[in-house]
């Protein structure tokens, strides 16, 4: 008789309610035998070791330690790991690959909320609210003359054709934006069929009043926005960050900023957090969000949602749409 499927949740304790909420949790508990007790933080521990030896899938999430070699060691069961999270580069080691574990990550679920922030933000760039809410703030209320920024027309710049990229760039054709995008992966096709016409990424910097970033953070991408691209936008534009920090260089940045010749909106940055003090805080033109773009809070769930349906989905043999697979992760954030 074949043996119960166990299950071992992985990932910090605050977070686990919200991840796997009371009716999603006995959903999970229908499918495998989930392993008693609070979630895991650290492998480590005595008395995880048994049931690690037992466990034939985990459930992780933000806060699980590492997989490693010595981990896998301790779980010779251990087949398939779910992560409720995004990238999975920190999670696993080589080990992990080279044991042939089936690995998932429910990124695609986590891109929504950072799309809808995007959008969210790329409307109120265009009429350059930030500018605007800071004068105002400062007595002035501006004339119908004085009125001349719009959306209707405007040109946006998209860099990435990420999973994040792919789904702000047809809402933003949709809403009468003309799109750029910039991605060495993508062909004028693929970019067409999304809605926006393919270009170098010097060519986006140049043509786009706003400018967003969604490219993963890789050693080709390091500083991928730095002075002389920061240069090439046109006065008056906008940078979106909602990728990773390092996409752009910070020093560059504050000072085209504090020119005043550019505008940035930025979820994230490098350092992260920045130090208290910093320039960019003080400058009217910017606004800095400690990275609330992605999930968190009650869509922490979606997570949820992607990591037990994909389980299933494991169960039953059918294809998983969140799996990672070994030779993708040099392009994957």
């Amino acid at each position: 008789m074949r043996q119960p499927i166990r299950a071992m949740v992985a990932m910090w304790p605050e977070i686990t309610g919200r991840l796997l909420p009371p009716d999603l949790r006995r959903r999970l508990d229908g499918l495998v035998t989930v392993v008693p007790g609070p979630p895991v933080t650290d492998f480590a521990v005595a008395s995880v070791g048994p049931d690690l030896a037992g466990t034939d899938v985990l459930i992780t999430g933000w806060g699980c330690p590492p997989v490693d070699a010595a981990v896998l060691a301790a779980a010779p069961r251990l087949t398939a790991i779910f992560h409720a999270g995004g990238t999975v580069k920190a999670l696993l080691t080589e080990d992990a690959w080279q044991r042939g574990i089936t690995i998932s990550s429910a990124a695609e679920a986590g891109a929504g909320p950072v799309a809808d922030f995007t959008l969210a933000v790329v409307v109120l760039a265009g009429k350059r609210a930030l500018p605007a809410a800071r004068r105002y703030a400062a007595g002035h209320f501006p004339t119908h003359a004085e009125r001349v920024d719009g959306n209707d027309g405007l040109v946006v710049g998209v860099i990435g054709a990420s999973r994040i990229g792919r789904r702000v760039v047809p809402r933003l054709a949709a809403a009468g934006y003309r799109v750029l995008v910039s991605d060495p992966y993508l062909d004028r096709a693929d970019a067409a069929a999304l809605g926006a016409e393919l270009v170098d990424v010097d060519e986006c910097c140049r043509r786009a009043g706003i400018l967003t970033l969604h490219a993963p953070a890789i050693p080709a991408t390091r500083h991928l926005i730095d002075a002389r691209r920061l240069a090439l936008m046109p006065d008056g534009a906008t940078l979106i960050n909602t990728a990773r920090g390092a996409l752009v260089d910070t020093e560059a940045l504050t000072a085209a900023c504090a020119s005043g010749r550019i505008d940035a909106v930025l979820d994230v940055t490098e350092p992260e957090p920045l130090p208290p003090g910093h320039p960019l805080f003080s400058l009217p033109n910017v606004l800095i969000t400690p990275h609330v773009a992605g999930v968190q809070g009650s869509e922490l769930r979606r997570l949820g949602d992607f990591a037990v349906d994909e389980l299933e989905r494991f169960l039953l043999g059918e294809p998983l749409l969140g799996q990672v697979h070994r030779a993708d992760l040099p392009i994957l954030a």
